[in-house]
């Protein structure tokens, strides 16, 4: 008789879609926007509540998403102070197109 092998769970991996490139990803990977009643912000703790949009740590998805794909996946229209922030933040990211798809590669200026 054989002993019967312990089955090894495997932990599960939220996964999130890029808004701006439609990629499916781990969330943890991904950069998170939400909409509070404050108004919207990057998430970078990934916990703030309010409704919440995923994209990639790469320039052309962050462009791509400001175009209308962001403000149609928070369910709102940007103020012109919450782009200027967003746009800001996006400068901070790598303009490489092969990005590595992980949150927090960002260079600070």
């Amino acid at each position: 008789m054989s002993k019967k092998q312990p089955v090894k769970r495997v932990k599960h991996v939220p996964q999130r879609t890029c808004v701006g490139c439609r990629e499916v990803l781990p969330k943890r990977t991904m950069i998170r926007i939400v909409r509070t009643a404050e108004g919207v912000q990057v998430d970078l703790t990934g916990k703030l509540a309010g409704r919440g949009a995923y994209l990639h740590d790469r320039r052309e998805c962050w462009e791509r998403g400001l175009k209308g794909a962001l403000p149609n996946a928070l369910k709102t229209t940007l103020k012109h102070e919450e782009r200027q922030k967003l746009e800001e933040y996006m400068s901070t990211l790598l303009q490489e197109a092969e990005g590595t798809g992980t949150a927090g590669n960002h260079v600070t200026v």
